[in-house]
């Protein structure tokens, strides 16, 4: 992939080209009485599943009404929201106060740029924009080639109308974006054999509205039965559940959802969230989207700049084209200033309107044509342009790219990765319950503790002469020469989440324990760096270092009777 990095402010043109400015919106109510603002589906959400939890007179029939407005809460129109809290009688969380009909509010933060403020902008609420009008760059620098794929990681901004729950909803946040484009006809993957038999929780959009729950189904079916759109969709969709799996997310509380009708832009093809639950629910962290070739559109129409790619045939090929040519004369005379956009309105035709205009200036003289950039409908008569089909050779094909884009939320993925890796365990003695993270070694922040077994000169200096040899290779580790007993050492780094504790106890070779396990085997000083540096990168396990090392045990040898 190719990694780009994009400013954060963006001017007002880039976000009213992609519909941002028009369409990035949540529904809002206000307390009538004090002003305060809150969201209307959380309000809505709120209120079903505190019925549904703590009621124990609420009849089956409302059970299941309550069960079916959160499964489809995102499908509902403003007015069937509205419907629904002057119906359940929601009032301000806070007063008790009537609440207003709820109202659309945008979700950017509005800026400007440059000293005198005239240029609008925002700081940018994703970061894919950024790349959508770079890509004539970046397909030039991939060779002209598709398909290819371009990726970001940055700071994202959000003017949420209510945050809450800690990291999962916050005004600035982290997102990693993958824009993967490719040819709108054909949209198969070269590796998609290599995922296609996974099995995941999928939640199709007619399981939601139907009330059944999620099901395991395979990749490969989800793709052949329909399910999922195309083969790179669903291959990204593989490789999301892989990831967050190798993360430490547990795969039963992991479902990929497919959007309500309602969820998802006109333009879009398929969008599937990756859900993870935690103790606020199911909770969206990634977005895969197949979001056709909307967003290079709506900026090339935007900039006049085609943000297009080809593909060469080996051979010529003879191919039946629609012309258009307006009159200029005619146009001119008709409509004097509103000439040039008449003009590029006709030119812009789609084949089966300009066919079926040319049939009605055949048999009428004349036709009706609206104009949408004057908002204006005009009278076109025939000898004003000409309709034909002509034949004509191409070498090449000229297209707008399709798009996929995996969307992750960095600090919704480590929230829940907190929660699928937190266990408690007795203490030797059992007198207490000790918390550890079970972070798996490649995300763990600390690696591995280095500690000599007592305070001794000769055994700090060995431990300094390993926690040098860790620096060399990248792995990052903490020193610890408290004197605490090793017990509570040990405690104090589960507690971190650390993978690996490395016990200084003689000055040719070292203890080496592993976290969950709690086994301990015997590394020589020059060589353990170089095993945590296997273990931390994925390339051996626990399992295959134990049958390369002696078992270090610290109980006593039993004697025989």
């Amino acid at each position: 992939m190719l990694e780009v990095d994009c400013p954060c402010v963006t001017p007002e043109i880039v976000l009213k080209a992609s519909g941002h400015v028009d369409k990035f919106t949540d529904l809002m109510v206000n307390d009538e009485k004090s002003g305060t603002c809150y969201r209307a589906d959380h309000l809505l959400k709120d209120y079903c599943t505190d019925k549904l939890q703590k009621d124990p007179n609420l009849s089956a029939e409302k059970a299941a009404n309550l069960r079916h407005v959160l499964a489809v809460l995102d499908d509902l129109s403003v007015e069937e929201v509205a419907a629904k809290i002057k119906e359940y009688g929601i009032t301000a969380p806070d007063t008790k106060n009537n609440l207003s009909n709820p109202y659309p509010f945008n979700l950017m933060f509005q800026t400007s740029i440059g000293p005198s403020g005239s240029s609008p902008g925002y700081m940018r609420p994703e970061t894919a924009q950024g790349i959508f009008v770079n890509f004539k760059e970046l397909y030039y620098y991939n060779g002209n080639k598709l398909p290819f794929a371009a990726a970001q990681i940055g700071q994202a901004f959000r003017n949420e109308i209510s945050p809450r729950q800690g990291l999962l909803r916050v005004r600035e946040f982290t997102l990693a974006e993958i824009e993967h484009f490719l040819d709108p006809e054909d949209k198969s993957h070269p590796k998609f054999s290599e995922i296609s038999n996974l099995e995941i929780f999928m939640f199709p959009r007619e399981d939601q509205v139907s009330g059944r729950s999620a099901r395991i189904i395979t990749i490969g079916q989800a793709v052949s039965q329909g399910i999922v759109n195309n083969e790179s969709l669903g291959y990204f969709i593989g490789r999301v559940y892989l990831f967050l799996t190798h993360l430490g997310i547990h795969k039963d509380r992991l479902r990929f959802r497919q959007h309500l009708a309602n969820e998802m832009a006109h333009y879009a093809a398929d969008c599937w969230d990756a859900e993870i639950e935690c103790s606020y629910g199911w909770i969206e962290c990634v977005g895969i989207a197949d979001r056709s070739a909307y967003d290079l559109r709506a900026h090339a129409d935007k900039s006049g700049m085609p943000l297009v790619a080809y593909e060469k045939y080996p051979e010529p090929r003879e191919v039946e084209k629609l012309v258009i040519v307006p009159s200029k004369k005619q146009l001119g005379l008709a409509f004097k200033g509103n000439q040039k956009m008449v003009a590029e309105a006709l030119e812009a035709m789609g084949e089966k309107e300009a066919m079926e205009l040319k049939a009605t200036l055949e048999a009428e003289g004349e036709a009706k044509f609206r104009i949408c950039t004057i908002d204006k409908e005009v009278i076109i008569k025939k000898d004003m342009l000409s309709i034909s089909k002509e034949k004509k050779k191409e070498h090449q094909r000229l297209f707008t790219p399709s798009v996929i884009e995996p969307s992750f939320g960095i600090g919704r993925i480590i929230y829940c990765l907190y929660e699928h890796s937190f266990y408690t365990r007795a203490s030797k003695d059992g007198d207490e319950q000790l918390n550890i993270f079970r972070f798996p070694p490649l995300v763990a922040p600390i690696k591995c503790t280095v500690f000599p077994l007592v305070q001794n000169q000769q055994y700090k200096e060995v431990a300094k002469r390993i926690a040098k040899s860790l620096t060399t290779v990248g792995i990052s580790h903490k020193i610890d020469i408290t004197g605490t007993s090793i017990g509570k050492r040990y405690a104090r780094t589960d507690e971190l989440g650390v993978p690996f504790a490395i016990t200084v106890d003689s000055a040719s070779s070292v203890t080496l324990r592993e976290r969950d396990s709690k086994q301990q085997i015997r590394v020589n000083v020059d060589e353990v760096a170089s095993v945590i540096k296997e273990l931390t990168d994925g390339v051996s396990k626990w399992p295959n270092i134990l049958l390369r090392y002696p078992i270090h045990s610290s109980r006593p040898a039993v004697t025989g009777v």
